[in-house]
């Protein structure tokens, strides 16, 4: 059999990543006519994946060609070809199977006829429909998940932070006396320290919490800094509170389970640091808006996206109920709340923004796209800090999971760079039964 393959996408992928004809090497792409019906419908609208539909249709555009349904159009130098199945049989080994002819059945009968016509080659079926998939495993064709930008390693996500032990307790008492930081060459450590890594240090009298800061190479103490009332409650909140503090590191992502406190800390920081940034904003994506739900609730766009915007109130009120009604923190928020200066507000109004000097944070970052979260990073100007929290466990998005999503995917390829910093929350701190509820249910 020809080690080249023919591959069929299937609409998900393309409103995934709209550069995803450029992603199967030397192996030929077929696109059913079908497919371009759907991406008709997703062009208008302000979502990625309106974007994604247009992008996708003025590069279908540029590489037009008239062989396109019978001979293909090259995809480039080292590439295969591309084709557009104009394609009305709708086979029996299909229609007994089934009788409707919807698009996901009209993509299975493309297949199933291209798979018949080229048997020296391998014909696979690309979806991020795993129910598609499903089916066109019980008809005998292949089919498969779009694994181009999925990582491969989530452990980072379910382990803790290192602890260091046998540490020398020279070292460990020099932490301790303000020097400012020690170099990492004085430290014995066994496996390589990433940038911007958080551990515990411990010896046989005493430990503490630490980070490693690439740009001075020296490994520094982490203290739990109260930031506007809110005081970290464990490690791991130590040691995101102190990335949070730093403006150093540009981008931050926080991980972990519902109740670890994740948006909270990241407002609280933010809060902190407001003299240091023109504006805060909070934001999140609603994927209602991709199925249309938001439409048939009452009142104008802000009305709408009030209950899903409702939990970056709730950390708000959190932090207004650690001080005095009157005090001069609460009427700071509400201050800059009314002149902008403070912004809550749905990801998909933000889209298109230059941000400078803001602090910017991105809650659910688990129901974006890779593509998403890069178009977010590229926004930032300069003096901004962007902060993504999520629970890869909790993903709302049909199309993606705990390896495709654009959380994980940034936390993959960021590892490691000087400004960006991971820290994964392990310990819910929200009550007693909400971390037993977590852990059992």
């Amino acid at each position: 059999m020809d080690t080249k393959k023919n591959f069929v996408i299937d609409t998900n992928v393309i409103l995934h990543d709209y550069n995803c004809l450029h992603n199967f090497e030397e192996n030929d792409v077929h696109i059913p006519i079908v497919v371009l019906e759907e991406l008709d419908h997703f062009k208008k609208g302000n979502e990625q994946i309106n974007f994604n539909a247009r992008e996708f249709t003025r590069e279908l555009d540029l590489i037009s060609d008239i062989n396109l349904f019978k001979k293909g159009a090259s995809l480039g130098e080292g590439k295969g070809r591309l084709f557009i199945i104009a394609g009305s049989e709708y086979p029996d080994a299909i229609s007994k199977v089934f009788t409707d002819r919807t698009a996901d059945h009209r993509i299975l009968a493309d297949t199933y006829l291209l798979s018949q016509k080229k048997k020296g080659m391998k014909t696979i079926l690309v979806s991020k429909d795993i129910n598609l998939r499903m089916k066109a495993l019980s008809l005998g064709i292949l089919a498969e998940d779009y694994i181009n930008d999925k990582v491969t390693d989530i452990n980072v996500f379910e382990k803790n932070h290192e602890v260091y032990e046998n540490v020398n307790p020279e070292l460990i008492d020099r932490m301790y006396s303000g020097e400012g930081g020690i170099p990492l060459d004085d430290f014995d450590f066994k496996s390589d320290v990433e940038s911007q890594e958080c551990f515990i240090l411990k010896s046989n009298r005493s430990s503490v919490l630490a980070r490693y800061v690439p740009q001075t190479d020296k490994v520094i103490r982490v203290e739990k800094s109260r930031s506007f009332g809110i005081e970290p409650r464990n490690a791991e909140q130590a040691f995101a509170m102190n990335v949070l503090l730093d403006d150093e590191v540009k981008l931050v992502a926080l991980t972990g389970k519902s109740g670890t406190g994740k948006t909270l800390l990241a407002l609280a920081a933010a809060l902190q640091k407001n003299d240091s940034y023109k504006q805060i904003l909070l934001a999140r994506p609603i994927v209602a808006l991709a199925n249309k739900d938001l439409g048939f609730l009452p009142g104008d766009e802000k009305q709408k996206i009030a209950p899903y915007m409702q939990p970056l109130f709730d950390n708000l009120n959190v932090i207004k109920h650690n001080f005095s009604y009157q005090g001069k923190e609460v009427k700071l928020i509400e201050e800059m709340q009314k002149n902008g200066q403070l912004v809550i507000e749905a990801l998909a109004y933000i889209r298109g923004r230059s941000l400078s000097e803001t602090f910017f944070i991105v809650d659910e970052a688990q129901n974006l796209t890779p593509h998403e979260v890069k178009t977010i990073i590229t926004r930032a100007g300069e003096g901004t800090k962007i902060v993504f929290t999520g629970d890869i466990q909790q993903i709302d998005s049909p199309y993606l999971d705990m390896l495709s999503n654009g959380l994980v995917y940034m936390i993959d390829r960021m590892r490691g760079q000087d400004v960006f910093a991971h820290v994964n929350l392990v310990k819910g701190e929200r009550s007693y039964l909400s971390e037993l509820a977590s852990d059992l249910l």
